[in-house]
């Protein structure tokens, strides 16, 4: 689909350099079977707060680690400052001036807060031992800057993890650095601690340093950066002001979609109106809510029904999931199934009421490479199957055959390593494991990701045959034409709430992008912050 009119797709290279710190030049980065990075170009000035943006798999990550020396590109050239750079590894790119904040804490949890912050460069003393007085003075100093009073002999995993976060800050900027990269750093933090980061930000930038910030709440970066570059696919997108760009053109250019009908349209938000009102749902969920990550969700979902959860990248949609099926601890919050309250939800007790969640994330949370199909098939099924401890061959095989057949699973037999096939099969033997159990919900997240177009079409059938069925299924995916096609309802989140629910006719793609694109303020958790001072 043809991008947005409105906003000319300047190549990268034709934006000026002159004053750039940190470039990327036509880099190329390839994996098996994939092209993660396909001639991408890429500025970041001194002194600029620079947004770099994109959905799952776009090759923000992928292009992070080739700035920072955890990649090699395999086309392509880096520069700093002008000068051609290679980095054989992050420590290199450190020496140079990139520092990088992850957003999960890369520090050691062991440590103290002021080792943390010193590793690889303590202060000496005249004997060359470590001045540990004057480190741990100089942590002081540093942390007072960044709001943060904590004794800084502290071990680090004693912190809050909001805390760790910003001692991360604190370490980055205290080298030196020319380049600071921040991958999604406000993810841990409360919002005095958010505060508190954008001040430093700022401080930053009048000493001349950059900042590429990735980032998915849109509210944080059309307050802090200056230029945005979008990324999809691998590819480069575009390159250019963020203040002269309104948020629904960088929705559009995220997914890929043109949205000169959402302009005519108008529409920014919507709700179904007596929807399902003479049927009793399957599951209903009340008020989920979970600090920084969820709040007040409420949906229900019928027998028979294919519910649709929509969102950018970071909205909660994969959350959401985890919070129905008991993964992720709630502090607020209420799921009924078939009328009976779950008084304590868990992963086993939401098995028992009938719920069953496909991940994301299929080889971390999914299947178990170095085992067999049968055994990956039968893993969630084992207690039903056994009797006084011993488990059924039979019965095992028996289930194995039904679900082979059924779901067109090719392997060579039901021995063969599951790590061995297409990531389509893979993807199937994760759903058999699940339907043996005869569940009444399935939650299903990204279940097409990664696999090709047959096994593509193949899966959304059978999801389109288990609502025939009767069982009830929600469907996360970041495919908006997928969404459309496969749903019946969609709740759309955004920050962590619901933003919106389509039904019937609304169920279209410029409402879709309507809602995702809305300039309502994201949530935010109101809880008082803990105090980290031990003292």
């Amino acid at each position: 689909m043809a991008p947005p009119e409105a906003v000319p797709q300047a190549p990268e290279a034709a934006v000026s350099t002159a004053s750039a710190v940190l470039e990327a030049r036509s880099v190329s980065k390839r994996f098996p079977g994939v092209v993660a990075l396909d001639d991408v170009g890429f500025s970041l000035r001194a002194g600029e707060t620079h947004a770099l943006v994109g959905e799952n798999g776009a090759g923000k990550s992928t292009l992070i680690k080739v700035l920072t020396g955890v990649y090699r590109p395999d086309g392509g050239e880096l520069r700093m400052s002008g000068e051609p750079v290679r980095f054989a590894r992050p420590f290199e790119a450190q020496q140079v001036g990139i520092s990088t904040i992850y957003q999960e804490v890369n520090l050691v949890p062991l440590m103290s807060v002021a080792r943390n912050i010193f590793l690889g460069r303590e202060p000496r003393n005249r004997l060359g031992l470590i001045d540990f007085t004057r480190m741990h003075r100089e942590t002081g100093e540093l942390l007072d800057g960044f709001g943060v009073r904590v004794d800084p002999r502290r071990p680090l995993h004693t912190l809050g993890v909001g805390t760790q976060q910003m001692v991360a800050l604190a370490r980055a900027v205290s080298v030196n650095a020319q380049v600071v990269i921040m991958d999604e750093p406000t993810s841990s933090l409360e919002p005095r601690e958010v505060e508190t980061l954008f001040r430093v930000i700022e401080r930053l930038r009048g000493q001349g340093i950059a900042v590429l910030y990735v980032s998915h709440r849109m509210d944080e970066l059309y307050r802090i950066c200056d230029r945005v570059t979008v990324l999809r696919d691998g590819r480069h997108i575009h390159t250019g002001d963020l203040a002269g760009l309104d948020r629904m053109q960088l929705v559009s250019m995220m997914l890929g979609r043109d949205l000169s009908e959402v302009r005519r349209s108008g529409v920014t938000n919507f709700a179904a109106e007596g929807h399902e009102a003479a049927r009793t749902p399957v599951l209903t969920a009340t008020g989920l809510s979970s600090r920084l990550q969820l709040h007040d969700i409420s949906v229900s979902l019928y027998a028979g029904e294919v519910l649709g959860l929509g969102g950018l990248l970071g909205s909660g949609r994969s959350e959401t999931a985890k919070a129905l099926s008991g993964a992720l601890p709630l502090d607020a919050g209420e799921l009924t199934v078939d009328g009976t309250t779950l008084k304590r939800l868990t992963p086993a007790a939401a098995i028992r009421a009938g719920i069953s969640l496909l991940p994301e994330d299929r080889k971390a949370e999914g299947i178990v490479p170095g085992l067999s199909v049968r055994e990956n098939i039968v893993l969630a099924a084992m207690p039903r199957l056994s009797r006084a401890g011993v488990v059924s061959r039979a019965k095992q095989d028996r289930i194995v055959d039904i679900f082979m057949k059924r779901l067109r699973i090719k392997a060579s037999s039901p021995e063969q390593k599951v790590g061995e096939l297409s990531g389509g099969n893979q993807q199937k033997v994760l759903l058999a494991r699940w339907l043996c159990l005869e569940p009444k919900v399935l939650l299903l997240d990204e279940p097409t990701r990664g696999i090709d177009v047959g096994a593509k079409a193949e899966v959304q059938s059978l999801i389109d045959d288990l609502a025939r069925e009767g069982l009830a299924v929600l469907l996360i995916s970041s495919d908006i034409e997928e969404l459309i096609e496969g749903a019946d309802r969609i709740v759309v989140l955004r920050g962590g709430a619901v933003a919106g629910e389509l039904s019937g006719d609304d169920v279209a793609e410029d409402r879709l992008l309507a809602v995702l694109a809305d300039h309502a303020p994201e949530p935010v958790d109101r809880a008082p912050a803990a105090q980290e001072d031990p003292r």
